[in-house]
């Protein structure tokens, strides 16, 4: 039978490891949500340890860049936190411009007017990526959304519809909060340098090859 001090002891046990883990990450600028006893360290979970945003960058010639940011979104907003995605040279209709519908922490908005990557971007092209920079510039510096995607922000580097300084200046000006998704292929040296996490999708296979056409649902 457990003796009263046993229970005692314990709990006096406990107090000092959750003071000592709050004065730990405290010295350390390490933001604490609530005492780490329940929580998963490093992860926000029940309780956690919430850490800075960190800027990610999925390239490569690989399917699946804007497949894993939109993963990513509905994990985050599932989580509780509000996302942001601006797409860059999509105008089309894609499916996941439906997710607001399902998921009302997740907002989308268009930055092109269609998809030119086998002509030359027109003057309204290079003005609507602009447009989306110059809304990206004032989302990140405002902080209100904790995740936000520029899809395909590679693929409008690559076409100069803006300069690579531009979005550095934009990342050093963000609040420290947000967590940024930056999607497409040919993403610049300086962009990799900047990013605290760098993924390349590299294609080994590919139905297209076969003659596959692009589906609803999968590809679009």
């Amino acid at each position: 039978m457990i003796s009263l001090w046993t229970i005692l002891i314990d709990k006096l046990i406990i107090s000092i490891y959750s003071i000592t883990i709050d004065i730990y990450y405290k010295k350390n600028d390490i933001i604490i949500n609530t005492h780490i006893i329940g929580g998963v360290p490093g992860t926000g979970v029940n309780g956690g340890i919430h850490l800075k945003g960190y800027i990610h960058v999925y390239t490569g010639n690989g399917k699946g860049k804007t497949t894993a940011s939109l993963g990513l979104a509905v994990r985050a907003a599932l989580a509780g936190k509000k996302v942001f995605i601006g797409q860059f040279i999509k105008g089309m209709e894609y499916s996941e411009l439906k997710l607001p519908d399902y998921i009302p922490n997740i907002k989308i908005y268009q930055f092109g007017r269609d998809c030119f990557i086998y002509n030359e971007p027109t003057e309204e092209d290079i003005l609507a990526a602009r447009e989306g920079l110059k809304v990206c510039r004032e989302v990140l510096e405002k902080g209100q959304w904790d995740v936000v995607i520029l899809d395909e922000l590679n693929i409008a580097l690559y076409y100069n519809l803006f300069q690579v300084k531009e979005v550095l200046e934009i990342l050093d000006n963000k609040k420290e909060n947000v967590e940024v998704v930056i999607t497409g292929r040919y993403a610049p040296k300086e962009l990799i340098n900047k990013a605290d996490l760098v993924t390349e999708m590299v294609e080994i296979k590919h139905y297209y090859n076969k003659g596959v056409e692009a589906r609803k649902g999968i590809e679009y």
